[in-house]
Parts: structure tokens; sequence; C-alpha cells
């Protein structure tokens, strides 16, 4: 769970960018300002975090602020899960990233496995929809909702890992390797062979 006083300097940020958006008094322009750069400063020191660094996670900062979306694909075939080893930190996760524009939460998916781990699948349902900041994910300075969809291979062609990842190869839920908890956590994986397992189970919705 995000600790309360960096969800309040998320929130601060979020609120001064979208008043920068929408407000065209000069003075109200220099107090969102000062509100930004404020919450900038809480989210450094509360993340441990330097400023630049946040800066840039934070973009630039124009129009109404929205949380990122995140997808992620869980595929179990004969009880094991396949994940991607992240050349960012040496962990594994399971195969996803960023939502990007123009494209279906289905089809980001889709798109994420074949760059990642070289196979074809298709969507088949949604597992979960989780606030980032309200489960156990590390400390994040960016707000997000993370999508998770069961998928179904359709091709049997070997793994074959992208440029972005080192890895891929299929786990079982007894054997998983360090992970990259920023990306995911062992209760996602979890909860994607407990909706394997039942078809009719209801998605877990934040």
């Amino acid at each position: 769970m995000e600790d309360q006083w960096l969800a309040w300097a998320k929130r601060l940020s979020a609120l001064a960018d979208t008043g920068l958006h929408y407000c065209h008094d000069k003075f109200d322009r220099e107090r969102y300002e000062e509100i930004a750069e404020i919450a900038t400063s809480m989210m450094a020191v509360l993340g441990e975090i330097p400023i630049g660094r946040v800066n840039l996670a934070l973009g630039d900062g124009e129009g109404h602020v929205t949380p990122k979306i995140d997808v992620r694909a869980a595929i179990i075939d004969d009880g094991k899960i396949l994940l991607v080893k992240e050349k960012m930190d040496g962990r594994w996760t399971m195969p996803g990233g960023y939502a990007e524009i123009g494209l279906s939460a289905a089809e980001n998916t889709v798109k994420e496995v074949w760059e990642e781990a070289g196979v074809t699948v298709a969507v088949k349902r949604l597992y979960a929809i989780r606030h980032k900041a309200k489960h156990a994910y590390p400390a994040d300075v960016l707000d997000f909702y993370k999508l998770f969809f069961l998928c179904e291979r359709l091709d049997s062609a070997p793994l074959d890992p992208g440029h972005e990842v080192h890895d891929a190869a299929y786990f079982s839920p007894a054997e998983l390797p360090p992970l990259s908890e920023s990306r995911v956590i062992a209760r996602d994986i979890f909860d994607a062979f407990d909706f394997h397992a039942d078809p009719q189970r209801a998605a877990l919705i934040d």
C-alpha cells in the first residue's frame, strides 16, 4: 500500500498540472506552478529520488492529468506461466507494458507479448484491474491502473525474446524466479492461476 503522504503529493501534482492546463489568469498560473514545485519536492523527498528524475517521470504536465495504463498478459500452459526477464533490473515479469495510443487494451496486450516473447496470443478474459498505489508494488511517482488479462497462445513457435528483454521462459507458481515488482507481484501471478482454473469467477476490480 502506498504511503499516504506520497499519495497526497501525487494528487497535488495532478491538480496543479490540470489547473495549469485550464487556467488563464497569470496569478492563478503562478500559484499552480508553486504548488507543482512543492508537490515535486515532496515526491522527491518521500521517494528518495532526485528531483530531476521526478520531473522526467512526470513529463511536461500538459493537459488534464490522468492515471497511466499498464497491461499484462497471463499465458498459462501445462501448469506454468510465461514470464520475461527485464533488461532494466534483471528480474522477471509477465509480458506487458504501457498501453499505447490508438490501440485497444487487448491489442496492446497482444502487441507486448509478441514483442517480448515472440509468440502470438489472443486475449480471452480480463481478470483484474488494479490501482497500483493500493497494492504491494514499490512506490511510484506516477499513478497507474494495471490491467491483467488471461491469454491463449495461437501458435506453437519456440519462445523468441525481443530486444527489450533478456529471456523468456515458463515457471510453475511454486518455483517463481525473482520478480520485477514494480511491474508484477506474486499475487498477480497466483490470481492468474486461480482465474484460469475457474472460468466463471468475476474479475477483481479496485
